[in-house]
């Protein structure tokens, strides 16, 4: 069911439309043999092989298809020496299809570049994985990266239809009924080649329509209708749907991305959502849990300062029962720091008295609050003038706790949210009775 010509290629519109570089490059004139190397970047069964070849077949190209998970140095440069007798004895061009680029390393990929750079081949490199972290920047300076994008519902249905109903299909074998059609789209979460390998399955399983029967209840093979693959037949060939999830690569970060913003959000829906994928798809545990502990501190703070309790708890506990009871307390703990209130001024204050550290901000501490406890020290002042704040009836006694350097600075400006609201009224208190001394 592979297409042969940029026409029949399912979904992609975006990278087809007339005058789009994929276009030109399958119309490019194949005398000059001018046309741009490209990059596509995209998840599995989403037509990277597919535009590869048809584009090879409608611009008269030869064609040659390396898997970087078996090919080597020496097996590019035995393309791009062929490819360079091809052109200077025949006229010829190629196109080398180099599937799973990201599993090259960085000395294989700079084999590709003296063939790129002269154009002995026209590079279609495929990759499931961000080029900007596994394509080295030479090559990718000189091609073009082109994003694929899954397929939608549509696409998928009308791959279905033409599979069922094409030679090179099924080819009108059996009828898919609208609700196994349905099962196959959503199953298939945007892959192709996952729709047709579940469509395959099904129909495997499909058993023929008796329209009618004699009374024994034996079937009359010449009234017998095309097999129907029924929603039944779906399920048992495919047991759940696919999820797409690399822990290696953009997934796994686009995912917790969105778990801790979800959370960060109050959006508790979304955020258990985010964690079933990851649970899911296999995610360390421990790694959700540090997540989790995280977002307490950094997005929850003293708003709620059980919350980072809570976040260590649900860590200990998935540590000491394991999986799949600890996708319990991870989403009692996912649950509660989306629900409860938020505050950040733990972790903007911080930063901000890192910030002065860092920048020379800093200044020998106050003589009253130096160590006085070695030989000598007093000699020297340390500690004198010391006011302890147990004396005092409130706890909080006025003297200069800060450098000279950063008297009056403050770090630390709680929010309204939760609890904090406690605490910026406390903490308005302790300002006044330490005054500009602090």
């Amino acid at each position: 069911m592979r297409p042969t010509s940029l026409d029949e290629v399912a979904g992609q519109s975006h990278l087809l439309r007339p005058g789009s570089p994929l276009v030109l490059l399958a119309r490019a004139d194949v005398s000059t043999g001018a046309a741009s190397s490209v990059i596509l970047w995209g998840p599995p069964g989403t037509g990277k092989t597919t535009l590869a070849q048809a584009i090879a077949r409608s611009s008269g190209r030869r064609f040659v298809e390396l898997s970087a998970v078996t090919a080597g140095v020496r097996d590019v440069r035995e393309v791009m020496q062929e490819a360079l007798t091809q052109r200077d004895l025949y006229g010829q061009s190629t196109i080398l299809f180099l599937d799973e680029i990201h599993r090259f390393t960085k000395a294989q990929q700079d084999a590709l570049l003296p063939g790129v750079e002269n154009g002995w081949v026209v590079l279609i490199a495929a990759t499931t994985e961000n080029p900007s972290f596994s394509v080295i920047s030479p090559l990718l300076s000189r091609s073009l990266l082109l994003t694929l994008q899954p397929l939608t519902d549509d696409d998928l249905g009308m791959l279905l239809d033409r599979a069922v109903a094409d030679p090179r299909g099924l080819g009108g074998a059996v009828t898919l009924l609208p609700e196994a059609r349905d099962a196959l789209v959503r199953l298939a979460s945007g892959d192709a080649r996952r729709a047709l390998t579940a469509l395959e399955a099904a129909a495997s399983l499909a058993e023929p329509v008796d329209e009618n029967a004699d009374e024994s209840g034996d079937a009359q093979e010449e009234n017998s209708l095309p097999p129907e693959i029924s929603a039944d037949d779906v399920s048992n060939a495919v047991d759940r749907a696919l999820l797409r999830y690399d822990r290696q690569g953009d997934e796994h970060y686009d995912v917790i991305s969105a778990f801790i913003k979800s959370i960060r959000g109050s959006d508790v829906d979304a955020a258990l959502h985010y964690l079933a994928r990851m649970i899911e798809a296999g995610e360390d545990p421990r790694f959700i849990a540090r997540r989790l502990i995280i977002a307490a501190a950094e997005d929850i703070g003293l708003a709620d300062p059980q919350a980072l309790p809570l976040a260590v708890a649900a860590a200990d506990a998935v540590q000491f029962i394991g999986m799949p009871e600890g996708r319990i307390p991870l989403a009692e703990a996912t649950a509660y720091l989306a629900t409860t209130a938020k505050s950040n001024a733990a972790y903007v204050a911080i930063d901000k008295a890192i910030a002065d550290v860092r920048a020379g901000g800093f200044g020998r501490v106050p003589p009253p609050l130096r160590d006085a406890h070695y030989p000598g020290a007093k000699r020297l002042g340390h500690g004198k003038g010391y006011r302890y704040p147990h004396d005092s009836d409130v706890g909080v006694v006025a003297q200069q706790y800060l450098p000279d350097e950063l008297v009056g600075r403050r770090y630390y400006e709680p929010t309204n949210h939760g609890q904090e609201r406690e605490v910026q009224a406390r903490l308005d208190k302790i300002r006044r009775i330490l005054g500009s001394g602090s």
